[in-house]
């Protein structure tokens, strides 16, 4: 009688063992806190919600993008046109100077004059002159620019031939005048010039 209470009481004690086994296993896998899931998830989603308000933040209207090229483009354009009048301009600048005279006569000025002189003596000698021509005319006025680097090169061509000695005195510079006249007359022929006047003439 007492053996089988004995082995009644060892078939009871086993399962009591394996559900102690089986709770002992469940309590020693530890489940991850509540709490720190939370917090990731919180950090995650203000991660995500920041990235995507700097990226509206940051990114350009297309209304202020189109603005700004619209002005640079303008500006650029007015530097183009700014640098297309100044190129104009320094093409367009006479070289001679014209001026209305009295009873409908033209006045024009041509560039100054430097040629080195012969002298007795060898010693370079330079002489700067300037000259103004009265023609009849506006329009003869506007014939004497194109035919400026010939009358230049006789100028140079003549000037060089005479002395110092040649221009001294009243009679010299009328002489001087006159031959100009005849020599620019050729030049422009058939147009004419009424007169040369004298401006500047020195001599170094």
């Amino acid at each position: 009688m007492a053996g089988k209470k004995d082995a009644k009481e060892s078939e009871d004690a086993v399962p009591e063992g394996e559900n102690g086994e089986a709770e002992g296993e469940g309590g020693g896998k530890k489940k991850p806190p509540m709490m720190i899931i939370i917090i990731a998830a919180v950090v995650l989603v203000l991660a995500l919600g920041g990235g995507g308000a700097a990226f509206f933040l940051l990114k350009p209207k297309p209304e202020a993008a189109a603005e700004k090229d619209k002005k640079g483009e303008h500006g650029k354009k007015k530097e183009e046109k700014k640098g297309e009048k100044k190129g104009e301009g320094k093409e367009e600048a006479p070289l001679i100077t014209v001026k209305e005279g009295p009873e409908g006569v033209v006045f024009a000025t041509l560039p100054n004059i430097v040629v080195n002189m012969q002298t007795a003596d060898g010693r370079p000698t330079f002489m700067k002159l300037r000259l103004t021509l009265e023609v009849p005319d506006q329009e003869t006025a506007e014939a004497l620019e194109p035919a400026l680097p010939r009358m230049q090169d006789m100028f140079q061509t003549f000037l060089r031939e005479l002395r110092p000695e040649d221009l001294q005195g009243s009679q010299g510079s009328y002489q001087l005048r006159t031959e100009i006249m005849r020599r620019v007359n050729l030049v422009i022929a058939p147009a004419k010039v009424n007169a040369v006047l004298i401006e500047e003439m020195l001599i170094n």
